[in-house]
Formats: structure tokens, C-alpha cells, sequence
């Protein structure tokens, strides 16, 4: 058993992150835009605030010189790689599909087939087997006015997870399931928004509370 903390999008804003402090959770996952286009000088206090692990990944409005940070920090940084947890596996795929925004770190469908082609096909199986991706997965929370702007690749590789943890629409806000995966957008922890995931011995046996502070 195993009680995680899904943080994103704080785009900079970090006034909230102590009222997260309060809860009672094992580990820490922030699924991106930890910085609005930098600067990068805050990330590692605020990754260290947290006394468990913490697993981050970068998101399409961070610099790509985050990972840089990431790395050097008490955070794990989990772009492109995976890490096992007692009985969870934690996939973690940064930056976003391609935006009308041309934001800092944009990566084509292709670039994201062939990363999460590689993690499906050599990443340890678990009890619990979890993607963090920061764009969502395609018409899955992710409309933004009429239009379906996740990932088509997130979409195709999906099904080789349980539950997938992703923001960057932070109207989406909210928890889903598509052909037997669960999906969550925890929403922007810059308003205060997170969500706590339990997770059971069994497979499947997973619960995901949205939260406010």
C-alpha cells in the first residue's frame, strides 16, 4: 500500500505548495510547468520542501535546461526513464506535444512514439504500472473550446499502463477511464489544486481522491 501526492502546473506560483505539506502521503509526483518559462533558481528548494521522494517531470513551459536542474536536485527526475517503488512503477514522459504556442519544450508525435515505445518495452511490470506524462493522452481531459489537443502517441501507448497522471489543460481538471486505464489531471496546484492516489496490493486496486487547499 502506498499513498502518493500528484502535483502540476505551478507555472511559478509556489505560495500553495506548504498547505500540501499537511497531508499524510508516501511520495510525491509534480507532472510538470513546475516554472512559467523560468527562472529555474526556485526549483530545487521547492522540490526539497517535500521530506519523501519526489519524482518530477518537466512540462512543455519549462526550460529545457530543467532537467539539467531536476538531476541535480533531491528529486528524481523521471523524464524518459522509470523507477519501482515497492509495488508501483512510475514511468515519466516531460514536455508536451506540439502546441499553437511554440512554448520551450515541445516534442513531435514521433519524438513521443519512440520514447514510449522504448519505456513499454523494457520497463519492469509491477503490480501497478503508472505513466506520468505532462500532455494528456488524446480525447482523454484534453479539450481546450471545441478541440482535442492531447497527445496521439500518450493515446497509442497507453494501454500499456494503469493509470495514467497528466495536467497541461488546466480546465480538464478530473479523473476518467478509457478502456480499462484510469486517467487524472490533478489540476493547477497554482490554484491550490492536487490529487492524493492510493494504491492497493491487488492490481487495479487503485483510488484517487481530487483535493483543494
Amino acid at each position: 500500500m502506498m499513498d502518493v501526492l500528484l502535483l502540476a502546473d505551478l507555472h511559478g506560483n509556489y505560495g500553495k505548495v506548504d498547505a500540501f505539506l499537511g497531508y499524510d502521503y508516501d511520495a510525491v509526483i509534480i507532472a510538470g510547468d513546475i516554472t512559467n518559462f523560468g527562472p529555474l533558481e526556485p526549483v530545487e528548494s521547492v522540490v526539497s520542501s517535500f521530506e519523501v521522494p519526489c519524482f518530477a517531470i518537466p512540462g512543455n513551459c519549462d526550460p529545457r535546461e530543467i532537467v539539467d536542474v531536476l538531476e541535480r536536485s533531491d528529486a528524481v527526475c523521471l523524464h524518459n526513464s522509470w523507477i519501482s517503488l515497492g509495488k508501483v512503477t512510475f514511468a515519466g514522459l516531460g514536455g508536451s506535444n506540439k502546441t499553437p504556442f511554440d512554448t520551450p519544450f515541445e516534442l513531435t508525435e514521433e519524438e513521443i512514439d519512440k520514447e514510449l515505445g522504448r519505456i513499454v518495452r523494457y520497463m519492469e511490470r509491477n503490480v501497478h504500472n503508472v505513466l506520468i506524462s505532462h500532455a494528456p493522452p488524446y480525447k482523454t481531459l484534453d479539450v481546450v473550446g471545441a478541440n482535442h489537443v492531447g497527445s496521439q502517441s500518450i493515446r497509442k501507448h497507453m494501454a500499456g499502463f494503469d493509470l495514467v497522471c497528466c495536467a497541461h489543460i488546466h480546465e480538464a481538471r478530473g479523473v476518467t477511464e478509457v478502456d480499462g486505464v484510469r486517467i487524472v489531471n490533478p489540476g493547477p496546484a497554482s490554484d491550490g489544486f492536487g490529487a492524493l492516489i492510493h494504491f492497493g496490493d491487488e492490481p487495479k486496486e487503485i483510488r484517487i481522491d481530487l483535493i483543494t487547499v
